[in-house]
């Protein structure tokens, strides 16, 4: 049998390492290979990333480095990775724990420990603006709104949206698109939909805060990772990002809420207006930005080489159904194709596109 070929992101771990027996990797990721290491003479122990040339990028960055942006952290955010200095290059510590993901709590309350350190994440973020944050950002003057102007705000990340992924990969995907009867309009109407937010003062935002993104050490302390997704903008959107991520039960749901809303109005006042009108507007969004990319990625999952993932298919076409049916009302879809429909268009997309090669 022929050896595996080792990749170059590897070389590099085991060259900056005490050895290659104490790299672990790679880690679990969809967009990076990620390697632990111990430098030489080092105390601490380090991540090297590499972006996988594979990914799919579908959400804006808008800091030039994440490294950065955590030196710029460091003091002002309880329990980020550090950043150490090996070879020339800012490598982040790595965080020894489980996320929230590992300990299986997806889907089920939170422990009030972990809770209570959430709630003073955000406290944390809030109290971090444009002004106060030193760290060199990458987006351009119009994708940059004016404090508090929430409507611009989430306008630019529907234009990112209809732009960058959809627009981007309708060559491929559009006919697929079409089939799920997610067409031109159906951004035109979101654009409609979530217009008129009220203004809000604009703080940090981590933009995923997600189970995977926390992580419990062996003494119970929260930690924050992956802040690729950093941004400057409306501290509503957070709090929606991470509810329709988390998938809190109902009652959890609604105590994060109740918390969220008392800890950023105590630091900065008008944080929390009209939260009643503009959180399911703003979940809306995010619901419809996840079916775009839910269908790229669903039927690139699919593809094996030249071939087809048949036994995978059923499972694949059920969860691009839900979130068909989840973003049909912000999208102002006409219908929703049942999962036989949905099966039926990915296997026609893959007959179509077969000389695409494999994500």
């Amino acid at each position: 049998m022929t050896p595996q070929a080792v990749s170059p992101a590897r070389q590099r771990a085991e060259a900056m390492s005490d050895g290659s027996s104490l790299v672990r990797g790679p880690l679990k990721g969809y967009h990076h290979e990620t390697y632990v290491l111990s430098p030489p003479g080092g105390s601490v122990t380090v991540k090297l990333r590499e972006p996988r040339s594979t990914s799919l990028w579908f959400d804006r960055r808008c800091f030039q480095s994440e490294e950065e942006l955590l030196r710029g952290l460091q003091g002002r955010i309880d329990r980020v990775p550090g950043i150490v200095d090996v070879e020339g290059m800012g490598l982040q510590t790595f965080i020894e724990g489980r996320t929230l993901g590992e300990h299986r709590w997806r889907g089920r309350p939170v422990p009030d420990a972990v809770f209570g350190q959430i709630v003073d994440l955000f406290r944390q973020l809030t109290r971090i603006t444009a002004g106060t944050l030193r760290v060199q950002r990458r987006c351009s003057p119009e994708d940059a709104p004016e404090d508090g102007d929430t409507d611009a705000f989430l306008k630019r990340l529907v234009v990112f949206v209809e732009e960058q992924v959809y627009a981007a990969n309708r060559p491929v995907f559009g006919g697929l698109f079409a089939e799920l009867g997610v067409r031109d309009e159906a951004l035109v109407h979101l654009e409609k939909n979530v217009a008129g937010l009220t203004p809000r003062p604009f703080c940090l935002l981590h933009g995923d805060l997600h189970r995977e993104n926390f992580v419990v050490d062996p003494r119970g302390g929260l930690w924050t990772i992956d802040w690729e997704l950093a941004m400057v903008g409306d501290p509503l959107y957070d709090l929606a990002t991470h509810l329709y991520l988390m998938r809190y039960p109902a009652d959890q749901e609604a105590r994060m809420i109740r918390e969220w809303c008392e800890v950023v109005e105590e630091v900065r006042p008008g944080s929390s207006r009209a939260w009643e009108h503009d959180l399911p507007l703003i979940t809306g969004f995010k619901r419809a930005q996840s079916l775009y990319t839910d269908t790229v990625r669903a039927a690139l999952s699919l593809r094996e080489g030249t071939g087809f993932r048949w036994a995978a298919l059923p499972r694949a076409a059920a969860k691009l159904q839900g979130a068909v049916a989840a973003a049909a009302g912000p999208l102002g879809l006409d219908a929703v194709p049942g999962r036989r429909q949905v099966m039926a268009a990915l296997a026609r997309w893959h007959r179509e596109t077969a000389a695409l090669p494999a994500e």
